[in-house]
């Protein structure tokens, strides 16, 4: 088994071997290459953000390198390559602004359903000779993201436009919230619903603004969940509690499904701190919905869509409860993605069946570091279903 050292050690030297092996193209000020399509906002300096499109040193289909759909399975190495593959060029530009030639080019691109060959001219070269020594040292402690460098010109080809988004795009009396729901309904994936929000495309004509990559991540995730759960709420309760587990990436998922007349939803994370002991952090909502921004961020929101299209498919209704548990070689965040897409394979198993709530958290908590104790010390949900008596108990 790979140690977290042995991970961090191919990291870096598949990173190594990529800038070797594209120097020539990446030391240019030009770039061509086919676009998965990818675009990029960033969030620093909101309202005035760092946009642009992603390009790799390649063409042909490049879907793969920026649908997390499709990484479900794919290592840490995999994934990494993926995302350091695709040069950014960056241009700053005001988030309320989505008027304007670049901006559109950059919403032309994000609504294309298939990769676009792309050419972007930069002021300066994304892989010059000073910055050839900083590049070199791969940085484990964020999101990988490739060369980056402000961009002069931007231009693409063979674009074609997803109809779906096409039509919610030109609709300017829709709501965001009910476009991405619509979307989503209609077959639209996760990451595309993402992009396009992000570039200011969904939403009331006069509201449209430009939203930096990670909230709108979040945002879309929390609009979709937040819509299947209300849909479902005449649905009658499971019958009996449920636990699914699921580990890609060194994270270890168990989601607990509780019978229950009201929908409550918990989420707690653990993970190995400095000093080798284990930090936790939880959120809980109950049937009012979410009464603050949860501590653990973007990764609730995910993980309570993936639970909540279970269920809305099911038809069927429950109290939920999903552990996540962080280990060492798991040695670079890679985006909330994979709880969203980690979560949802777990629900893709079989349910291990209980009788009742403590024999199902034994079993969820088994595959944990930490003892059932000290993660339940932590479960608000736990506390509200052992203390208070609902009309299920009857």
């Amino acid at each position: 088994m790979s140690t977290p050292a042995d991970i961090k050690r191919r990291l870096e030297q598949n990173w190594l071997q990529y800038l070797m092996a594209n120097s020539e193209k990446l030391s240019m000020d030009t770039l061509d290459g086919a676009s998965p399509p990818s675009v990029f906002v960033g969030r620093y300096g909101y309202p005035k953000v760092r946009m642009g499109p992603m390009i790799p040193p390649a063409h042909g289909d490049t879907a793969i390198m920026d649908r997390t759909e499709m990484w479900v399975g794919k290592s840490l190495e995999e994934i990494a390559a993926f995302r350091l593959s695709l040069v950014r060029g960056v241009a700053s530009v005001n988030a309320r602004d989505v008027t304007g030639r670049y901006v559109e080019s950059m919403q032309e691109l994000a609504m294309s359903d298939r990769p676009a060959e792309s050419e972007a001219t930069f002021e300066k070269r994304p892989l010059a000779d000073t910055d050839l020594e900083r590049e070199l040292r791969l940085n484990t402690d964020s999101a990988p993201f490739g060369p980056a460098a402000p961009i002069k010109t931007f231009k693409a080809s063979s674009l074609s436009a997803d109809q779906r988004i096409e039509s919610a795009f030109y609709d300017g009396d829709l709501k965001a919230s009910d476009a991405v729901v619509e979307l989503y309904k209609k077959g639209v994936d996760s990451g595309s619903i993402h992009k396009v929000l992000s570039v200011g495309m969904l939403g009331l004509k006069k509201n449209r603004k430009l939203v930096p990559t990670r909230w709108s991540i979040t945002a879309a995730d929390d609009m979709i969940s937040s819509r299947l759960v209300r849909d479902n709420d005449a649905s009658a309760s499971i019958d009996l509690f449920e636990v699914r587990q699921y580990s890609h990436l060194g994270n270890y998922y168990s989601v607990v499904m509780m019978p229950d007349s009201v929908w409550s939803f918990e989420m707690i994370e653990s993970w190995y701190a400095g000093d080798g002991k284990m930090a936790v952090g939880a959120d809980y909502e109950d049937a009012r919905g979410l009464d603050h921004y949860p501590s653990i961020a973007g990764a609730y929101f995910s993980a309570r869509l993936a639970v909540a299209e279970h269920l809305s498919r099911r038809r069927r209704k429950a109290s939920v409860l999903v552990l996540r548990e962080i280990h060492p070689e798991y040695v670079m965040p890679v985006g909330v993605w994979q709880i969203r897409e980690g979560v949802r394979e777990a629900m893709k198993k079989p349910a291990q069946t209980f009788d009742g709530i403590d024999a199902a958290l034994a079993f969820a908590c088994s595959t944990m570091s930490q003892s059932r104790s000290d993660i339940l010390a932590h479960s608000r949900l736990y506390r509200t279903l052992r203390s208070q008596t609902r009309i299920t108990d009857f």
